[in-house]
């Protein structure tokens, strides 16, 4: 049977692979801990488990529009509102399964043969192989870990070519924690104005902010910004709501709708279900939130401690989302019992043999000096998984 083009394009989600590995050893009955799970440990708030259950019992279990019900995308709407001050129709509203279905409805709608995307190095992972699946070529444009991973003016234009139709944004970012301040945003609203692009925002981890951080939307710099601008987020990272797969995007009522067309035929509405929780949730999640990341504060500045104390490794403090991203190129040539460690991905590798923890290597994000840890995981859990990992790293001669 000979597979289209597209499939040979990508490979498999790194990071869903090394959760799901590091859960089969569990099921084996081998004692792992685990840092690679994008996903707060933290249950689903008991008012969004209840708006569900009240859901199910009232027989809101059919299907809905295919774009979302008008109560979540009002509830969307006003939420941009209020705290942003970004304004939006219901219909420049699009509700999906998850903030990814979001990005690749918007890949689907915008993209085709012969066009460039931006992506800043480190990424997300999905970002460039969604932008191969739609046949366009992603150009990574390599921030620098001493300048705090920020995009700057000059680079991103030099990575502009008559190609080129969009560029993605993700504050706070997912592998490093990076936010982005004004004048960063300011630059990149700039070049892209004069250059015609398209700006796909990510913040999905707008919440999950500390040491005071603040999350610009870049919608907000402007009309003629929001007017290129799509926004994603969903309710998955701020309300441990990960199962629950809401996402949304806002943006021009155009392109929405072509992405909602694009959903009607792909996935159709989301969850009923899921719709009524994600209400609940905007309307009334904001004191979990805050507690949660209270706690994500208090098990970053642990990690982060810890991990700089490590033989090899140097890790900056993130400002934003639940990820450590260690630099363990010092840990490169030194040995173990079969050779020599080389890569990141050769030292994720030896970590969960060796040291029975999970972590994912940075080649895909963008780099290769760097892993992966999630601290979104119990305090005592990091602690001993911390412990595995120095012990590990000091048996490498």
């Amino acid at each position: 049977m000979k597979l289209a083009a597209r499939a040979g394009r990508i490979v498999p989600s790194p990071t869903l692979s090394i959760a799901a590995t590091a859960k089969a050893m569990v099921a084996q009955g081998i004692d792992i801990i685990d840092f690679a799970s994008g996903e707060p440990d933290w249950d689903t708030p008991e008012s969004v488990k209840a708006a569900a259950e009240a859901a199910i019992r009232s027989g809101f279990t059919k299907y809905t529009a295919s774009a979302g019900i008008e109560e979540l995308k009002r509830a969307i709407a006003e939420k941009l509102a209020v705290e942003q001050g970004l304004r939006y129709d219901t219909s420049q509203i699009l509700v999906s399964c998850g903030a990814k279905h979001s990005l690749y409805n918007l890949a689907e709608a915008l993209l085709e043969a012969g066009d460039e995307v931006i992506i800043p190095a480190p990424f997300w992972v999905s970002y460039r192989d969604q932008v191969l699946l739609n046949d366009a070529t992603p150009v990574l444009l390599h921030t620098s870990e001493a300048d705090g991973y920020a995009v700057s003016h000059t680079g991103l234009e030099a990575c502009v070519t008559p190609r080129t139709k969009a560029m993605i944004v993700n504050s706070p970012g997912n592998p490093t924690g990076a936010t982005y301040d004004r004048a960063t945003l300011e630059g990149i609203a700039d070049v892209a104005l004069r250059h015609d692009l398209v700006i796909i925002s990510d913040e999905i981890y707008e919440k999950i902010l500390y040491d005071g951080a603040r999350h610009w939307s870049i919608a907000t710099l402007g009309p003629d910004v929001a007017a290129r601008t799509v926004v994603v987020n969903g309710v998955s990272k701020a309300y441990a709501m990960t199962g629950w797969r809401i996402g949304y995007a806002a943006g021009p009522k155009d392109l929405i709708t072509a992405m909602a067309n694009i959903q009607s035929q792909s996935t159709s509405n989301p969850s009923s279900i899921s719709q009524k929780a994600a209400v609940a949730a905007l309307q009334g999640g904001g004191a979990f939130t805050q507690r949660m990341v209270v706690e994500f504060d208090r098990r970053r500045r642990l990690m982060v401690e810890r991990l700089n104390k490590m033989p090899g490794v140097s890790c900056r403090m993130p400002s934003g989302a639940f990820y450590a991203f260690p630099n363990i190129a010092g840990v490169f040539t030194r040995r173990h019992q079969r050779g020599p460690i080389t890569s990141a991905a050769e030292l994720a590798a030896y970590l969960l043999t060796e040291a029975r923890v999970a972590v994912v290597p940075g080649e895909p994000f963008g780099s290769s000096s760097h892993l992966r840890l999630s601290y979104a995981t119990g305090i005592e859990v990091i602690a001993r998984g911390l412990d595995r990992m120095e012990a590990a790293l000091r048996q490498l001669t």
